[in-house]
């Protein structure tokens, strides 16, 4: 089991002790994973250590600034090593992406520890390795959660949200829009070229359709700075996650960019050239990098924001209703941060605490991410059209 570290008190000659949680993000010194960590230093008391590559006298400033973060210089191909870091932990925060190129051995080793299990990940197939676990992590009496973020993430519970106010839900389109780099890292344009591989399964009109990754370009309304904006299908586990957790005819997962630009060079990368070259991961990181460096001079003009729109179309009182929530947020990495950081402060105070392995739309409350979401200044917006 979890190793909890204890410190020790004496008032009136009676020996007291006090849990103290201990946390450790593997990936954490990434843009997602250092804004993880940052959510959680500000909204627990938790000790924190966070994994990557051997450590810089930047980190080492940042320890001293920051006395409850501590580095651990970890691959997690060693195997050793990981299971010792996880057993003197109480929760596991997996920000270790690309998620495509993940198994599930980090989860794996939770169950076997008994350690609680959190991940930002945002691949289908990794999701799907993921839940294939949820008996085994019931019987261990661990909790998993998984596909948290800001989308997958938050996004899913403004889902759950909107659809707990319909009688009856039948359509689920789920839109997003990111300026520039978002405020993340190499890591995540690699994911949106990753996404771009392969046709993937929708689920439409109560049937799986293959759908070409970055087609059916659709003009959504979001919220100011946006407005009228482009978005594109684009394979996302909560194509399916949300198939499952809600009983509905049609899932819609849709993704844009701002500058617009953007979105061409997307559909180029997408329609245009060899598929071999998205199949090479020589090809990927060339064009990973390049799109970076790119966004390093376009974020001065276009911020590094995120806007998510959610509409839940179906049946409330016998007539046909339509709910709309959207949510626009300044830096899309500290929103991630904030959506996962959330879901770790309600497990280690006990307030999510379900065994098994779950998306988050199946394991977290619409009252539980309201409250959390208005604790750290999130507005998300609703109506009812």
């Amino acid at each position: 089991m979890a190793i909890t570290h204890l410190s020790r008190f004496t008032i009136l000659g009676v020996v007291h002790q006090v849990m103290t949680n201990r946390i450790l993000i593997l990936g954490g010194r990434g843009r997602i994973g250092s804004s993880v960590a940052q959510d959680l230093i500000a909204h627990t008391n938790a000790q924190i250590t966070v994994t990557g590559r051997p450590a810089t006298p930047k980190m080492a400033l940042e320890q001293e600034t920051e006395p409850r973060m501590q580095f651990l210089a970890l691959d997690l191909a060693d195997q050793e090593g990981l299971k010792k870091a996880i057993a003197s932990h109480n929760l596991v925060i997996h920000c270790a992406g690309p998620f495509l190129y993940r198994d599930a051995t980090v989860l794996k080793t939770c169950i076997e520890a008994g350690v609680n299990y959190v991940d930002v990940s945002d691949n289908r197939a990794f999701t799907r390795r993921a839940l294939a676990f949820r008996d085994e992590a019931a019987a261990a009496g661990v909790t998993a959660i998984i596909n948290t973020g800001i989308f997958p993430g938050i996004s899913n519970s403004m889902v759950r949200r909107d659809v707990e106010q319909l009688d009856e839900a039948e359509r689920i389109h789920l839109s997003y829009v990111v300026a520039g780099s978002g405020g993340a890292g190499v890591t995540v344009m690699r994911t949106t070229f990753l996404g771009l591989q392969q046709p993937f399964e929708a689920w439409i009109d109560n049937q799986w359709r293959r759908v070409k990754p970055y087609s059916d370009r659709e003009t959504i309304q979001f919220p100011a700075p946006y407005g009228q904006t482009g978005v594109y299908w684009f394979d996302m586990p909560e194509a399916f996650t949300l198939v499952e957790s809600f009983p509905v005819k049609t899932v819609i997962t849709k993704f844009g960019s701002v500058p617009d630009f953007y979105n061409h060079l997307t559909w180029i990368a997408a329609h245009i050239f060899p598929p071999a070259w998205l199949r090479n991961p020589k090809g990927i990181e060339f064009l990973a990098h390049v799109s970076y460096r790119m966004t390093q001079v376009s974020d001065r003009f276009s911020g590094i924001g995120v806007a998510i729109r959610s509409e839940a179309t179906g049946y409330r009182n016998g007539k046909s209703a339509t709910v709309c929530s959207t949510l626009v947020h300044e830096n899309t990495a500290v929103a991630a941060g904030a959506g996962t950081g959330s879901i770790a402060q309600l497990m280690l105070a006990g307030q999510l605490n379900q065994p098994g392995v779950w998306p988050i739309e199946q394991a977290l409350s619409t009252t539980l991410f309201e409250q959390t979401m208005q604790s750290r200044g999130i507005e998300i917006h609703g109506k009812t059209i």
